[in-house]
């Protein structure tokens, strides 16, 4: 039988398709499954216990927290006296709370205006070539490395009124402290746990800022000397420009903190002299240890935590977003 060229060449490639379909590998959903499942199980290895630690600390207090809010609970029996919104009420019509959430405020402000150019000021100084230059920067990072609760006892015995050291030194130079000491009046008790915790964390500040200074190129310095710039010139128009990501991220941290304010406060006033020092934090602790009064607290809890999400969430949206490449190529666009 004649074959015309046409069909000796449909039959060819016919013959070579029907090879590469014998030749080719199968099909890559067959070859991935194993291994999709294997992957699968060791992610599930590892996780499954951080998740259930996770779980069980973080996640569950904060649904029975949420839960005990909607209740009159002295911390014993069922929960029967379902109150609704009573307790939100009560907690933002308090004038304590409202006083706590305002000192919280304040120690978020305070920490930018006094922690922020004293700590930018010492970093750029110990960034210098010096003698005892790791010497000097382990002596200022000395506070944070302290536990909250040594630091708090030993300022708490240094500002006692009638053998603290603080008032004994403030004498010798004829200054009169407070008669009830500077942690016993309220005009003084606020700006005295500042002055405690700007010595604790001021250090952090530093480090956080030296390792950015560790991120500086060292070119760019030496190319605006050249230039003719002067050493403040070149920190403030080279330096401190690309300092900006480590100066924004303390800034969330120093932020989150404050409004997590307890420990130290709870050492040095617990909350007093008349409220005067009192937090969001140790307002909650003190309804809910002191005055067993469990659904004030966990509504003051949820408010805490309301509040500092927000901050949060409005810090991300117009403050760390500069950081993000995407938001740093549109602003290079326009």
């Amino acid at each position: 039988m004649m074959t015309s060229p046409t069909t000796v060449e449909s039959t060819g490639a016919g013959v070579a398709a029907a090879g590469r379909s014998e030749q080719r590998p199968a099909s890559p959903a067959r070859t991935r499954r194993p291994r999709d499942w294997r992957m699968a199980l060791e992610v599930i290895g590892f996780t499954a216990p951080a998740l259930v630690l996770f779980f069980m600390f973080i996640v569950w207090p904060m649904i029975r927290a949420v839960e005990f809010s909607f209740f009159r609970w002295k911390g014993f029996g069922p929960l029967v006296d379902f109150v609704g919104l009573k307790n939100y009420v009560s907690v933002l019509t308090n004038d304590v709370f409202i006083g706590a959430l305002l000192n919280n405020l304040f120690v978020v402000v305070m920490s930018i205006v006094i922690q922020l150019p004293v700590g930018i000021a010492v970093a750029l100084l110990l960034n210098r070539k010096m003698r005892f230059q790791g010497i000097l920067r382990m002596i200022v990072f000395v506070p944070y490395v302290l536990a909250e609760v040594i630091a708090g006892v030993v300022w708490f015995q240094l500002l006692q009124p009638q053998y603290g050291v603080i008032d004994s030194i403030l004498g010798m130079v004829g200054i009169q402290g407070p008669e009830q000491g500077f942690l016993g009046d309220p005009k003084y008790a606020m700006w005295t746990v500042m002055v405690v915790l700007t010595w604790k964390y001021l250090g952090l500040a530093i480090i956080l800022f030296l390792a950015g200074l560790q991120g500086v190129p060292a070119e760019l310095d030496e190319a605006a000397q050249i230039d003719g710039a002067t050493w403040w010139q070149t920190q403030r128009y080279v330096t401190l420009p690309l300092l900006g990501p480590t100066l924004r991220t303390w800034g969330f941290l120093s932020m989150v903190g404050s409004l997590q304010l307890f420990d130290m406060v709870w050492i040095l006033t617990k909350g007093g002299p008349a409220n005067s020092t009192m937090t969001m934090a140790t307002f909650l602790i003190n309804e809910g240890t002191r005055r067993s009064n469990y659904g004030i607290a966990g509504a003051a809890s949820v408010i805490l935590f309301v509040v500092a999400l927000a901050l949060a969430l409005v810090y991300q949206r117009f403050i760390l977003r500069r950081d993000n490449p995407d938001y740093a190529d549109k602003a290079a666009r326009r």
